[in-house]
This record gives C-alpha cells, sequence and structure tokens, in this order.
C-alpha cells in the first residue's frame, strides 16, 4: 500500500486567503441591473420634432416607455410625481440611397435618425449623465439607422420601426449608471 501525502496546511490556507481576496475584491461589481436604486418612477413626455415627419416623436415615445418598462426597475409617472424625466427633440431624420438598379431606382436606402436627449432629476433639477459626449445644453446625442430594399418588400415604415426602436433601445441603456 502507498501511504497518501497530504497537502502542506499552509498551502491550503494561503489557497483560501487568495480565493477570499479574488472573490471579495470584485471591482465594485454588483449583480443584478446598473440602474441608480434612488430612482423610483420616470416621465417621460411625447419626444418634440423638428423634421416634417411628427408621428416619429409619437413612435419614439412609445418605444421608449415600453423600453423602460420591460427592462429598467422604474415606474412611469406623471410629472407631478415622477423622480425623473426623459425629455428629447427628434433634429434630424434623412434617407440617403445605397444603391441602384440600372434605371436610377434605388434598390437600397439607409434611414438615419437623430435624436437629442434630457435625463433631468426632477427633485434636484440636475441633469443625469455620465456621457462623455453631452452637447453644450446638456443633452446627449443618439444616431440609429436601418437599411431597407423596397424591391424585396421591405418598406420605409419596417426601417423607420427598426431605427426607433433602436434608439429606444441606445437610450434606455444610457439610463445605466457606469461601473
Amino acid at each position: 500500500m502507498i501511504p497518501r501525502r497530504k497537502p502542506p496546511t499552509g498551502f491550503l490556507w494561503v489557497l483560501a486567503l487568495g480565493v477570499s481576496v479574488l472573490l471579495n475584491s470584485g471591482c465594485a461589481y454588483h449583480f443584478g441591473n446598473g440602474f441608480d436604486q434612488k430612482i423610483k418612477s420616470i416621465h417621460i413626455p411625447t419626444i418634440t420634432s423638428e423634421v416634417k415627419r411628427r408621428d416619429l416623436g409619437v413612435q419614439l415615445t412609445e418605444a421608449l416607455q415600453k423600453q423602460v418598462q420591460a427592462r429598467t426597475p422604474y415606474r412611469l409617472a406623471s410629472e407631478a410625481e415622477a423622480d425623473t424625466m426623459l425629455s428629447g427633440r427628434i433634429v434630424n431624420a434623412s434617407k440617403n440611397v445605397l444603391g441602384e438598379n440600372q434605371f436610377d431606382d434605388p434598390r437600397e436606402l439607409q434611414l438615419s435618425l437623430a435624436v437629442e436627449m434630457t435625463w433631468t432629476d426632477l427633485r434636484t433639477q440636475r441633469v443625469i449623465s455620465e456621457q462623455r459626449y453631452l452637447l453644450p445644453n446638456d443633452a446627449v446625442n443618439f444616431t440609429s439607422t436601418a437599411e431597407f430594399a423596397p424591391e424585396v418588400g421591405q418598406s420605409l415604415a419596417t426601417a423607420t420601426q427598426q431605427s426607433i426602436d433602436r434608439l429606444a433601445r441606445n437610450i434606455v441603456n444610457m439610463m445605466e449608471t457606469p461601473w
């Protein structure tokens, strides 16, 4: 019978200490979502639009409300009852031709939307944003594009909805606190 060798006790203590240091350090990482727990409610007024298509503001407002309800712990509230307000305006909407057929008919197009958003704490009137690309008026600029090909049945309406949904996701992503 071969005698089993026991690992040295000092080694086990050093190993346990190392594991506990690694587990406890975590670099300020936390489990769960990254939204500020001090904020309980948000008001999202109808997004204004500086472009000809006025329905874009209503569509973006609805998409933002859905994203906030689905992905954040915040509840939607009236301005009088809300802790914060997410307001914005659509500053640009353009449609560009990416490809044409031999008769100069567009085969593939690109829809681009640009939005300025401001998230304000209504309790302190302070703008909430840790983004590096702030504009001079404390608004955060977002852009989104979507491609579509009319020849294969894709429509401007579909591309618009895709672009608006992408914008809403990006805006809600901005609401997470950085770690």
